[in-house]
């Protein structure tokens, strides 16, 4: 009969409900590798001592 709708789904999903999938895994992987996107490895030397940057010996 046409015009009646099939109250059975299709095995295969519509094209805006795939490019919707897909849409929100590119923005999970970019989201992931943001977050990984730091310092390439961490240096075991110890951090340099603080500078000065006022030197208030003397100056009044």
């Amino acid at each position: 009969m046409p015009g009646r709708i099939s109250a059975r789904t299709s095995a295969r999903p519509s094209a805006p409900f795939a490019r919707a999938v897909a849409a929100a895994v590119l923005a999970v992987t970019a989201l992931i590798t943001a977050a990984n996107a730091g310092p390439a490895r961490a240096t075991d030397a110890d951090p340099a001592p603080p500078t000065a940057r006022h030197d208030t010996t003397g100056h009044r």
